[in-house]
């Protein structure tokens, strides 16, 4: 269903595996041109610059106001080969930021005049500071996010980072951004965040019509195009899903949770689906639709963003969670909200923010007579037969005996 709706070229190259591996970068690694299709697009528009930015967060609509491209950095995925990138980090951490300083190391990413690193975990931090010894000449940021929530404090905190941010980005872009081109991408993002939504609840209410591997796809095209032209194919994409009724299956309805950074390979995503499963909901790519309200654009828009954030962003492992209960009872609202039958919870190899969650969720998951599975996979992952297995008896069990 997504042929012709994704660039036909990223389609056929990532369909066949044939796609030329001197591209110059990947989003799931040297076969996905779609990164070297974003790289083109910044050449081919004269003055125009790109920012980069790790998961989880990044104020996309700062960085398109001062007339940049937003492009999400998630890593050379399950075809990169590392070579550089493992002389920079020690065995036991994640694999994403190896691949990303590969990347990086190898050129594929000299099209960025700009590096956002978000507050996601020490290993991201961390890497801020190892990408100005090793790229002087790019602009780099540390986003620290705000985990006080409340808007004298944090938000107050938050606001004069974004206002930094502001001012920077328009020193690198040459394009000063004012209150009106703030408050024009805001809107621009608002509809790209109704479109995700969209989606979603397409998928929650008939996820056979909406294979999450298509809308996975979708999402990660969404990371290194402009905004605009994820909304024609997006709602182009919707269009087509309602002209075809799909086969629905009886496939058990899960919740993915603990995969909002390092990304799995598409690979996993579609051995999970395959092996009986329902996806309904998930926290890949969280960061696109962190913001659970439309930030206002009356007022001051800076402001706007900050208190946007301070007050509504979801609840993630990578935010601060003040109730001490409130992660017990996370997973029994996300199981309803999505009509679930039991959660998988999949995160990276070495992912402290997940793995640290991931007892609190469970325990509260359990609690509540929720069916759950656990499993670590890296963004490099090639063999799936093990998750084929638990996924389907998992399955199993829940049609057997009962999900949530």
């Amino acid at each position: 269903m997504l042929k012709g709706l994704i660039d036909p070229e990223f389609f056929e190259a990532f369909a066949s595996g044939e796609a030329d591996e001197s591209q110059p970068l990947p989003v799931y690694g040297t076969r996905d041109p779609l990164l070297g299709l974003c790289a083109g697009e910044v050449e081919e528009e004269s003055g125009r610059t790109a920012a980069g930015y790790l998961p989880v967060y990044a104020p996309r609509e700062i960085i398109h106001a001062c007339g940049m491209m937003p492009v999400g950095i998630y890593g050379g995925g399950d075809q990169l080969e590392i070579i550089r990138g493992d002389a920079f980090y020690q065995s036991y951490i994640c694999h994403l930021p190896r691949s990303v300083v590969e990347l990086a190391q190898s050129g594929r990413l000299d099209f960025l005049s700009a590096m956002l690193f978000p507050s996601t975990c020490d290993v991201i931090r961390n890497l801020s500071g190892m990408w100005q010894l090793l790229f002087p000449e790019q602009y780099v940021r540390y986003l620290d996010l705000p985990h006080q929530r409340n808007t004298e404090l944090g938000g107050a905190f938050w606001e004069r980072e974004l206002r930094t941010l502001l001012k920077d980005l328009g020193e690198v872009s040459g394009h000063p951004a004012t209150e009106e081109d703030l408050k024009r991408s805001i809107g621009v993002y608002r509809e790209v965040r109704h479109l995700i939504l969209e989606l979603y609840r397409v998928r929650r209410e008939e996820p056979w019509r909406v294979p999450t591997e298509e809308l996975y796809l979708l999402m990660r095209a969404a990371e290194v195009v402009p905004p605009e032209t994820f909304l024609e194919q997006g709602l182009a994409y919707v269009d087509a899903v309602h002209a075809e009724p799909g086969r629905r299956r009886d496939n058990s309805r899960v919740v993915i949770v603990g995969a909002f950074c390092e990304q799995p390979p598409l690979g996993l995503i579609k051995t999970i689906e395959r092996a009986g499963c329902y996806i309904v909901d998930d926290d890949f790519l969280v960061g696109n639709r962190l913001l659970e309200q439309d930030v206002p654009t009356d007022g001051d828009p800076v402001r706007a963003l900050a208190d946007t954030f301070i007050r509504h962003a979801s609840k993630t492992s990578v935010l601060y969670e003040p109730d001490p209960a409130g992660k017990r009872h996370l997973m029994a609202e996300r199981v309803a909200a999505a009509g679930a039958d039991g959660v998988i919870f999949a995160a990276p190899s070495f992912c402290d923010p997940a793995l640290l969650d991931r007892p609190m969720l469970r325990a509260g998951a359990e609690a509540e007579g929720i069916p759950c599975i656990a499993f670590k996979y890296s963004e490099n992952s090639g063999q799936f037969q093990q998750f084929r297995e638990q996924a389907g008896t998992f399955s199993d069990a829940i049609k057997l005996w009962g999900g949530a």
